[in-house]
């Protein structure tokens, strides 16, 4: 895709709303000229964030009112019942009605996934949606999907996991024949379930696939495939593992470089490889998970963000949407599905 990119963004979604999506957008347009977004949401309190933020070219920034909000602890089903005029649905609603080249949200991560594949719909080819994000790695960064969108996948599921990891870590990552490896309990041919096992012979057989074998848990950080693929119960439960082992070594270097005199000085001296640790490792870079195998662009945001870390999950829609990973996946899964029909 060439020329302007326009994104909607749920500026009412996450646990901040609009203190932290109107500065994200502002500073996007900064590093994006060709970009052009529209904040959905309370009118009234969008316009004052935005003249609170003194942004003056007002034709790269648009305001689309709406007059609910989806609250974060809301069951999908209500919200995609009796929330037809939130912030999440109507920006979701700009995607498929071709307004909006791409959208990012905070919201509620179930509501926002139903109502995505409520309005947007799957591939052709793609029987569920699947939830990716950029995990880092000691030499740069893996690709894990799903991380919680299906808690019970086939083997074909995750083969089609596998095919929309690989195509998107290619275009927006830039990944040259990316490395896929089958998350499991461990790397011999006789180990996993049968949904992992089937995966696996369905990835031998494909050789526009670079599948490289099973993976054990530790192998994600260690970099040893840059596509990982598991259901998203398995992926989820890894995702959060890994997030509260790094809040306890966080905290535990916290406790002991605060235990006695001695250890502050330590800690003072410390401070400049502390820093550049918390640098790589800072969750926030890392922001931005993509709603894969569905027919638009959508980006799902953490929560919690602060507006560098939902800046980064708008740079990562900006890239879907510049190459328009949908119609890649589309293409690819095409071409997988005739070479098997003509086996």
């Amino acid at each position: 895709m060439t020329g302007h990119i326009t994104l909607s963004l749920d500026a009412m979604g996450g646990d901040q709303g609009p203190s932290v999506v109107v500065p994200a957008a502002l500073r996007a347009l900064e590093r994006h000229p060709h970009l052009h977004v529209v904040l959905v949401g309370q009118e009234e309190t969008l316009r004052e964030h935005l003249r609170a933020e003194r942004y003056g070219d007002a034709e790269r920034v648009s305001v689309r009112h709406c007059t609910q909000v989806v609250a974060m602890d809301e069951p999908p089903s209500q919200a995609l019942r009796s929330k037809k005029d939130s912030s999440m649905r109507v920006t979701l609603e700009m995607v498929k009605a071709g307004e909006a080249d791409g959208c990012v949200s905070a919201g509620n991560t179930g509501a926002l996934m139903a109502t995505a594949r409520y309005l947007l719909k799957t591939l052709p080819g793609i029987d569920r949606p699947a939830i990716m994000s950029t995990l880092p790695t000691l030499d740069g960064a893996t690709h894990m999907l799903d991380l919680g969108a299906n808690v019970d996948c086939t083997g074909d599921h995750l083969f089609q996991f596998a095919v929309m990891g690989a195509v998107a870590a290619e275009a927006v990552h830039g990944v040259e024949r990316p490395r896929v490896g089958l998350l499991n309990i461990g790397e011999e041919e006789i180990k996993g379930n049968e949904s992992v096992k089937h995966a696996a012979e369905l990835l031998l057989e494909s050789r526009e696939i670079h599948y490289t074998g099973y993976i054990e848990g530790d192998g994600i950080f260690k970099g040893e495939a840059d596509v990982v693929v598991c259901d998203g119960f398995v992926g989820n439960v890894a995702l959060k593992s890994s997030e509260g082992v790094a809040s306890l070594i966080s905290e535990y270097m916290r406790r002991e470089f605060r235990r006695n005199l001695l250890s502050r000085i330590a800690g003072l001296i410390a401070l400049p490889v502390l820093r550049s640790l918390r640098g790589r490792i800072d969750p926030r870079q890392y922001n931005g998970a993509s709603l894969l195998g569905l027919r638009g662009v959508a980006l799902k945001s953490h929560g919690s963000a602060d507006s560098f870390a939902f800046g980064r999950a708008i740079d990562t829609a900006v890239r879907e949407a510049e190459q328009g990973v949908p119609d890649l996946i589309n293409a690819r899964i095409e071409r997988l599905l005739g070479a098997r029909e003509g086996a």
